[in-house]
């Protein structure tokens, strides 16, 4: 009995307590060791390619997905990430950037002699990755539809041949630059100009007669920063379509030193697209009058518009339309600045002068392409602004800024903040003193459209008024009883009540402090003077095709007013 109640032996677990911890350690660190030694690898992948990108003549982006099957220009290889050139096309996977350079040469912005003639350059051909739906130039048959690299593309005219079309007097003959030649600068000619700097001669308006008077060249100035970082993206397609060195970034370049190029080009036939918001097409505009008062008025350019703002009045105005998303290629949109027409557009002279008999201070100076306001729509602009400045990286979204004033405006038809207006300013036209009824705010405007697409002189019903234009020299000034006052009108359910037109305005804010705002640039103004006056003219291109309802109806009331002033 006695051996039977022998006690046993405990039994032991799978694993020591020991070998349990060190199992439980491994499958914590490895992962975190893994993903540490991958962002290493990435990190150092990352410096070996902007090495590579800042000593390569090429413009290099990478992409971690191409939007389309792609095939790496040096080993033929399908790919679905890696680099390409946003200046000559080529596309390469990150192994073969090296290679590439030494292999491909990108778009020559100036040819490296000038034993060609400027208007004798043969194609540059780059084979494979060519644009869909493109055909081939000797057959006429459908390119780039075999799942390999295949065919080949003119960096310059943008013209496609297919392997086996390709012969040796294709490859020598000479480039015509394709649909856009009365658009691009053509790398000869910018040679024969550095040729006849260094002879020091200024006669380029003989060089510039073999293009003919056809030859209207155009300048991109975008903005990187507009459109939900849209620019960026833009700008590489354009430098395909065009002369890299056409093309410029706001951000980068200045506007008044990327316009020096007109200096170089025939008198005035230059044209400039600016990519970008309201705000940067007025950044745009002053720099052409510093070209004034240089004395170079004989280049003033004619400006287009591709709006990528917010509001984008101006380009509506223009009839470059309400916002541009990539709904039409930017092929279409250099058709579009080809066909646009000349107008001009009213600048004005804002002068704000702070009150008080000891000021000092220089009076504040703005210029207005577009409207000044005081009072509601200037609020919702200040506090927009404000909480912009603040987290500028969660306002890129056209649709969520629009929302973000929505809000301020409900929230100010509760608050109420700018009541009473017509107690605390006074309001003179072309000299004489309006009565004002019980307003909220007041907006001068110079265009025919206001808050996003709004015509709000015009308005709605059957009134008869005259149309808003925007070249005739006069301003119209128009009150509003609020923020709901304002969305009703927007939506047209309302009209704003019309005070008049004239061509100087001066406004006179007694006291306390109201908020103002010029082309959607807002400020908080205590006691002051406001006075508008004409300043000068800016050369505009108008494109008839984005007209609107709206649009179509009042160039139609223009035709038969001027018919029955006749």
């Amino acid at each position: 009995m006695e051996g039977d109640q022998r006690t046993s032996p405990p039994t032991r677990g799978l694993l020591p307590d020991g070998h349990l911890v060190l199992w439980t350690l491994c499958s914590v660190l490895l992962p975190v060791l893994i993903t540490l030694w991958c962002s290493l690898q990435r990190s150092r992948r990352q410096l070996h390619r902007r090495d590579i990108f800042r000593k390569s003549k090429h413009g290099w982006r990478d992409t971690d997905l191409f939007s389309h099957p792609t095939y790496c220009c040096v080993c033929a290889q399908h790919i679905l990430q890696g680099a390409f050139c946003d200046c000559c096309g080529l596309r390469v996977d990150e192994g073969c950037l090296k290679k590439a350079d030494k292999r491909f040469q990108c778009k020559e912005i100036m040819l490296k002699n000038d034993s060609r003639a400027a208007d004798a350059m043969p194609h540059h051909w780059i084979r494979g990755n060519v644009p869909l739906c493109s055909s081939c130039v000797v057959c006429k048959q459908l390119c780039g539809s075999q799942p390999k690299l295949c065919d080949y593309r003119c960096v310059w005219c943008q013209k496609t041949v297919h392997d086996e079309c390709m012969k040796s007097s294709l490859k020598n003959e000479k480039c015509d630059f394709g649909e856009f030649k009365n658009l691009i600068i053509p790398p000869g000619y910018l040679t024969s100009i550095n040729q006849m700097r260094k002879d020091k001669k200024t006669d380029y308006e003989a060089l510039a007669s073999k293009f003919g008077k056809q030859w209207t060249p155009l300048i991109i100035l975008a903005n990187s920063r507009s459109g939900t970082n849209m620019g960026e993206g833009l700008l590489g397609e354009f430098r395909i379509l065009l002369n890299p060195v056409q093309v410029f970034d706001v951000t980068k370049t200045p506007p008044i030193k990327a316009l020096q190029l007109c200096t170089l080009l025939p008198y005035h036939s230059v044209r400039v697209l600016v990519c970008g918001g309201d705000g940067t097409v007025g950044w745009v505009l002053d720099a052409v009058d510093e070209m004034k008062i240089k004395g170079q008025e004989k280049y003033i350019p004619q400006v287009a518009v591709l709006p990528l703002g917010t509001g984008n009045d101006l380009s509506n105005t223009l009839g470059w339309g309400t916002g541009y998303a990539g709904e039409i290629p930017v092929a279409q949109v250099l058709r579009n600045v080809m066909e646009a027409d000349g107008v001009k557009l009213d600048r004005w002279k804002v002068q704000v002068t702070n009150k008080g008999y000891y000021n000092l201070r220089k009076p504040k100076e703005f210029t207005m392409n577009n409207y000044f306001s005081i009072g509601p729509d200037a609020l919702m602009a200040l506090n927009f602004h404000a909480h912009r400045e603040k987290a500028p990286s969660l306002f890129s979204s056209r649709i969520l800024n629009k929302a973000v004033y929505l809000f301020y405006g409900t929230k100010d038809c509760l608050v109420q903040e700018c009541k009473d207006l017509n107690k605390k300013i006074e309001l003179e036209l072309d000299g004489e003193r309006v009565e004002l009824p019980n307003l909220e705010g007041i907006i001068v405007l110079n265009i025919g459209y206001w808050g996003g697409g709004c015509r709000l002189w015009e308005g709605m019903g059957d009134e008869t008024y005259p149309l808003a234009r925007h070249d005739d020299g006069l301003l119209e000034v128009v009150g509003v009883y609020g923020s709901f006052h304002c969305a009703q009108i927007q939506v047209k359910l309302a009209n704003p009540f019309r005070i008049g037109q004239a061509h100087t305005v001066r406004l006179i804010l007694k006291c306390s402090m109201m908020p103002m705002q010029v082309d959607g640039e807002p400020w908080a103004q205590g006691p002051c003077t406001v006075t508008i006056t004409h300043k000068t003219h800016a050369l505009m291109l108008y494109f008839s095709g984005e007209q609107s309802d709206d649009d179509i109806s009042s160039t139609s009331d223009q035709e038969d007013g001027k018919e029955a002033e006749k």
